[in-house]
């Protein structure tokens, strides 16, 4: 397999994944990895279809990205998701070796970031990504907000 050169904003094309795990009725978290301007893995969340609580959208975002380039680390990567990752994410994103991290909405509740465990912040965490946070904020957040009414009201 070889990466895809970017047709776009990478941010544009993890909220696109988002709007599809809404569609497949997933808490709305799409995440892409790129180096070098190509994408090496795009993700959106998948725990209920493949039956599997790690099947966060970064996840499946690095593991792709691992499989394209053929190495568990991701050295020179950047990362572009929806939402705070949670801890585990954090913690594979730590192990990926991802050299910046951008997200669009803060997880008071769940993130492993700037909230929760602060994974990056841990003097057990082996490799800290850069961390850039806010972007298309409001959007994010009521993708999310949209979400959850939906499954309440409907």
């Amino acid at each position: 397999m070889h990466p895809v050169q970017l047709p776009g904003d990478p941010l544009s094309l993890a909220f696109d994944a988002a709007r599809r795990a809404a569609r497949e009725g997933e808490v709305p978290v799409g995440a892409v990895v790129v180096r070098d301007g190509a994408i090496l893995g795009i993700g959106h969340n998948r725990p209920r279809a493949l039956r599997d609580p790690t099947a966060h959208a970064e996840i499946l975002a690095i593991r792709e990205a691992c499989a394209r380039i053929g190495d568990e680390r991701l050295i020179g990567c950047d990362l572009y998701v929806t939402l705070e990752p949670c801890p585990m994410c954090a913690g594979a994103i730590s192990f990926a070796r991802i050299r910046r991290l951008y997200f669009a909405a803060q997880d008071p509740k769940g993130g492993g970031v700037e909230h929760g465990p602060r994974v990056f912040n841990q003097p057990t965490c082996h490799h800290a990504p850069e961390v850039y946070g806010g972007f298309r904020e409001t959007e994010a957040a009521e993708l999310l907000r949209s979400f959850f009414r939906q499954r309440r009201d409907g």
